[in-house]
């Protein structure tokens, strides 16, 4: 994959209007301030929980108690305070090396558990690289989950450095670990911050690393993103592909240099119209604007992927013919989760779903009985029958509590980036509540 700049937050990601969709990119770095307090509460807390015993039952329980205590602080701390959404953006998290030592790297799988998907260990020569190192080993966790940044002086000689760092420094350490490189606008000049993001980019090399801007607007960080793609089309549009958080296609569009650093500005989706040769926002016109999640590029480095969710006041419509997709109505789960939104409405006369929507009971046993059923061995047949019957039902208990299919989705996905996994032993007054409501029948 093209290695692509990503923001660095020496201050908060809220801190100005214009920093809060710039990890749109799908990748954002942050360095909790020492004097932070909610970040102290989550380091004093870990530290807590790496100074319980685990000899007995009762103190796992209570390291237990502290490791959800801690984790619910840094969900909190990522979401809450620095409004990141860690179920599509892929946080990074600088953490001193001391402080992951010190709580016997509990404070490194705290955040890996709420979210993050990389601990950065900042490294500043060779006692420093020791000193990283010892803190990688004491938290014993996936090497791919762990960046190293590596501290180089933005001299002539920068681009230089990362080649010889990216090719033999790393060829040293676990190969799964990646360099990062962080560059301060600072240090360079404007005109020439797009030029060097750039060659840093080819230095790299695919996929051994990543290229962090430090505090950057809007404007810097489209541009130096764009600087990394390649086009071949003689307007140097890039085709884009718009999809939702399923990754289903909603529609194909194309993205100039220019809408890239509007849809950063303001979190929407903005692409530039050929018709109309300029900007077009999506849904100023129509009410059908978009919420924008994700910026991706592809393999070759030369299309985009906007990850939105689409809204609308009226009608939730991408197309200009008022369906979701410009292929038509969607089919499948997406189809029957719009049924059912309909039905929640207004819906006909004997209609099972209302009579759903309005028993509470009937649907607790409806999901209870189908589940059980879909236990049951089966031909693959039944099996997929019996697992249709679940996914209605468990969309009718959804619609009504308000969730989507891209509200799993997004639990899904940061499920998927946690390192602590629970026993999943089945629960003995689950199973005794589900026979009492089986036996009823």
């Amino acid at each position: 994959m093209v290695c692509l700049p990503y923001p660095t937050f020496l201050k908060s990601p809220t801190s100005s209007p214009d920093a809060l969709s710039l990890s749109a990119v799908g990748r954002a770095r942050i360095h909790p301030q020492a004097d932070d307090k909610s970040y102290q509460q989550i380091v004093s807390k870990c530290i807590q929980q790496s100074q319980v015993p685990e000899d007995t039952k009762e103190n796992k329980q209570t390291r237990k108690k502290y490791m959800k205590q801690g984790v619910q602080l840094a969900s909190d701390f990522l979401s809450l305070q620095l409004n990141l959404d860690v179920s599509i953006v892929d946080v990074e998290i600088v953490l001193s090396a001391t402080d992951m030592v010190e709580s016997d790297g509990c404070l490194a799988c705290c955040f890996l558990d709420a979210g993050c998907q990389y601990i950065v260990v900042q490294v500043q020569g060779e006692e420093g690289l020791t000193r990283a190192l010892e803190a990688i080993e004491v938290s014993r966790l996936p090497r791919e989950r762990i960046v190293l940044d590596y501290q180089l002086s933005p001299d002539q000689e920068f681009v230089q450095q990362v080649t010889d760092v990216s090719s033999q420094k790393i060829a040293t350490w676990e190969h799964k670990t990646k360099l990062a490189v962080e560059i301060s606008n600072d240090t360079v000049q404007s005109t020439k911050l797009n030029e060097l993001v750039s060659s840093v980019s080819k230095a790299m090399g695919e996929d051994k690393g990543s290229i962090a801007l430090v505090d950057p607007t809007a404007e810097q960080l489209g541009l130096a993103f764009a600087a990394c793609m390649k086009t071949d089309r003689n307007d140097g549009l890039y085709t884009t592909v718009v999809c939702t958080r399923s990754n289903e296609a909603l529609g194909l569009v194309y993205s100039s240099k220019e809408s890239i650093v509007a849809a950063l500005q303001c979190g929407r989706g903005v692409y530039y119209s050929r018709s109309r040769n300029g900007l077009w926002r999506k849904g100023d016109t129509s009410g059908h604007y978009q919420s924008l999640h994700r910026i991706d590029v592809d393999c070759d480095g030369d299309a985009l992927r906007f990850t939105v969710t689409q809204n609308g006041d009226d009608i939730k419509a991408f197309c200009h013919l008022n369906t979701l997709t410009c292929w038509g109505e969607p089919r499948g789960i997406r189809h029957l989760e719009g049924t059912l939104q309909q039905r929640l409405v207004n819906a006909p006369a004997g209609s099972y779903t209302k009579r759903l929507f309005e028993d509470e009971t009937l649907l607790r046993d409806k999901l209870v009985e189908e589940a059980q059923e879909l236990s049951e061995p089966g031909s693959k047949q039944d099996v997929a029958g019996e697992l249709a019957d679940v996914l209605y039902f468990a969309m009718v208990r959804a619609t009504k509590a308000g969730v989507s299919i891209d509200d799993a989705v997004m639990e899904l996905d940061r499920r998927a980036k946690k390192v602590t996994r629970r026993q999943g032993d089945s629960k003995a007054f689950r199973i005794k509540a589900g026979e009492e409501i089986l036996g009823k029948k």
